[in-house]
């Protein structure tokens, strides 16, 4: 599976460090007064260490993710994705509970593989999702949602945003949701 990074070219980098601190995701270090990418891992592809670069020295390259790897973005938290972020486009989204990760033990073989994943907390987080949800299906072509929820009530807020953020959007992706039960089996 391809994705785009950053490529540095060295030659060209006059080691003022603008990318460095134009990088929320601490992938871009200083080795030997010249801005390097320090952690492939960590580079979400959206490239906001390129207009800050006065030598032009930062370009997009596509590479092969590491297979290892499931999950296809950074970052991932609801309330941290950019609205527009190249991943949302043509994608199978996936949002689930923080919980469902720990709770069903085959969470990433059988949910994350092929998806672009958001997750978070209805009860724990105080926003209301439905409206970053609703932004996200307006400025993409979403082709469908999962959603994966515990079975607790709190996990209904969940699935509540979803339902509502499709509505408000006008989108009619298909959607699916996915119970996982407090003992981890799929209800």
């Amino acid at each position: 599976m391809l994705r785009k990074i950053i490529s540095i070219d060295r030659d060209k980098c006059n080691g003022c460090g603008l990318c460095v601190q134009a990088c929320h995701e601490s992938a871009i270090g200083m080795v030997d007064h010249k801005a390097k990418l320090l952690r492939v891992d960590y580079c979400d592809g959206l490239g906001n260490c390129l207009p800050v670069c006065p030598t032009g020295a930062i370009s997009f390259i596509e590479t092969e993710a590491d297979s290892a790897v499931e999950v296809r973005q950074w970052p991932i938290q609801i309330q941290l994705v950019p609205v527009s972020a190249p991943y949302f486009e043509n994608a199978h989204l996936l949002v689930a509970a923080d919980c469902t990760a720990y709770a069903y033990s085959h969470f990433h073989s059988d949910f994350v593989t092929g998806k672009t994943v958001i997750i978070g907390c209805p009860k724990l987080d105080t926003v209301d999702y439905s409206k970053k949800l609703a932004e996200i299906f307006l400025s993409n072509n979403i082709i469908s949602v999962t959603v994966v929820r515990m079975e607790v009530p709190c996990c209904g807020g969940m699935e509540f945003a979803v339902k509502t953020a499709l509505e408000n959007s006008g989108k009619k992706a298909p959607l699916s949701v996915v119970t996982v039960s407090i003992e981890g089996t799929i209800l």
